[in-house]
């Protein structure tokens, strides 16, 4: 009977024991809010995105030298009709790119004296749509040297959109294959060029 009394004794205390409230951490174990918050990681800032590149501005390519689009050809045919109409074709797409400086340095001292280089760029400076033709001329030969004769037509249109033309006659010489002959002078050269206008 005693056993049974103490064993009810001890169930209110351990009711009692479980209702108590939970006994605080020791100084040593409590954190503080601030502590709290700084063990949290901090989120981290999305990245800044970076500027916006510019795109490169294409640069355009310099125009072809002229002399490097015409046909190449044999010694043989260079010494020819052939060799004479590269030059002039050279001369032709030089001032229909309106590459005055490079069509004029083939002139011949002569013309290069009766046309500055300024003189003779003004003669196209103000032509747009410029085109020009050279057709068919012919071959002669005196006192050791070859000459080619061709017609020469230079066609454009003004500021106010007029047509104009001018006309003359190319003379291209070449010293034939002579002793004493400098390599210059056996390569086909202007001798005369002439340019008028006709309207």
């Amino acid at each position: 009977m005693t056993r049974m009394i103490l064993c009810a004794a001890a169930v209110p205390a351990l009711l009692l024991a479980g209702c108590e409230p939970a006994q605080p951490p020791e100084d040593g174990n409590r954190s503080t809010p601030t502590e709290a918050n700084a063990a949290r990681p901090t989120p981290m800032a999305a990245p800044t995105p970076a500027p916006a590149i510019p795109e490169a501005t294409p640069v355009p390519e310099p125009s072809p030298d002229p002399a490097a689009t015409v046909p190449e050809l044999t010694p043989e045919a260079e010494r020819g009709e052939k060799g004479a109409r590269n030059l002039l074709l050279g001369f032709a797409r030089s001032v229909e790119q309106k590459q005055f400086d490079r069509a004029w340095s083939l002139l011949s001292p002569a013309d290069k004296r009766k046309w500055s280089r300024a003189a003779f760029a003004k003669l196209f400076a103000d032509l747009d749509r410029i085109t020009v033709a050279m057709p068919s001329g012919t071959m002669e030969g005196a006192a050791g040297s070859s000459y080619y004769n061709a017609p020469v037509s230079v066609t454009g249109t003004d500021k106010d959109g007029r047509s104009v033309r001018l006309e003359g006659e190319a003379v291209l010489r070449r010293v034939n294959d002579v002793d004493g002959a400098t390599a210059e002078q056996r390569r086909w050269h202007f001798e005369t060029l002439t340019l008028d206008w006709t309207h």
